[in-house]
């Protein structure tokens, strides 16, 4: 006899095959030229992503090709978990996260004309309230997306990480912002299209980079360098976020896609 959840499943199915529903690709290229996070000193960065050669249909392997990957956690678009930040330092690390957390309702709030006015602009409460007037609460396991407009300098690293006289000016969330989003919403992670979850001025800020002190230490989950959240409704999208189950690990460059009625 056929389950309910079955037939929930066979119906996602079906309304893949027959274009109901599509898939968006919301991860940038990882690559050697893939913008990162740049530190200032005296802290030390993360090293870029690299393909190191060693076969290739050769002596080393005739009738295969193999590279070795060599890379930073928080490296192109990498979710963090709550390990990764000092208020959280024994939370959970990547291979530890609940799968199911990884899955939910995509909430897409769009800031791209304010930002596009000020590149340091700061996400208010009143901002993600505003858009639960219109399109209902912020739902339990669900991702909030910020969509900036920043995506379009992905492949641009002077404009991604947009720094003047060693500061980074992108946008980012309001101390205030980060903390109600962590105590007072069932959300599972936040997601953005700059290179971090925070402000290019986070350290400025109290708490320094508040939304990795807040919603870190509130063992939800950061995902980064997010494309195309521009093509998706403000609600009524799934998001799948797949880092890798590294034991130990802080982050993990992720594939990140959403299901999307068309």
């Amino acid at each position: 006899m056929t389950t309910s959840a079955e037939t929930a499943v066979d119906q996602l199915l079906t309304h893949l095959a027959d274009g109901r529903l599509r898939v968006v690709d919301l991860t940038n290229r990882l690559s050697a030229d893939t913008p990162t996070l740049q530190l200032p000193e005296p802290f030390a960065n993360l090293i870029d992503f690299s393909l190191e050669h060693v076969s290739e249909f050769d002596d080393s392997g005739p009738l295969w090709r193999h590279n070795n990957i060599h890379t930073g956690e928080h490296i192109g678009t990498h979710l963090d978990a709550p390990r990764h930040w000092i208020s959280n330092r024994d939370g959970d690390d990547v291979s530890q996260l609940p799968v199911g957390r990884l899955i939910g309702p995509a909430h897409v709030l769009d800031i791209s004309a304010r930002v596009a006015d000020d590149p340091d602009f700061l996400l208010e409460i009143d901002d993600i309230r505003a858009w639960e007037s219109t399109h209902g609460p912020l739902r339990a396991g669900g991702w909030l997306l910020v969509h900036s407009g920043w995506d379009r300098y992905a492949q641009d690293r002077d404009a991604f990480l947009n720094t003047t006289d060693g500061v980074s000016h992108t946008p980012g969330m309001s101390s205030a912002a980060a903390r109600w989003l962590a105590e007072e919403t069932p959300i599972a992670g936040y997601g953005v299209e700059t290179v971090g979850i925070d402000a290019g001025n986070g350290f400025s800020l109290d708490p320094p980079m508040p939304a990795h002190h807040h919603l870190l230490g509130a063992d939800k989950y950061g995902i980064t360098s997010l494309q195309n959240l521009g093509s998706l409704p403000a609600s009524g999208a799934l998001v799948v976020v797949c880092p890798l189950p590294i034991v130990g690990g802080t982050g993990s460059p992720a594939r990140v896609l959403a299901v999307v009625p068309s």
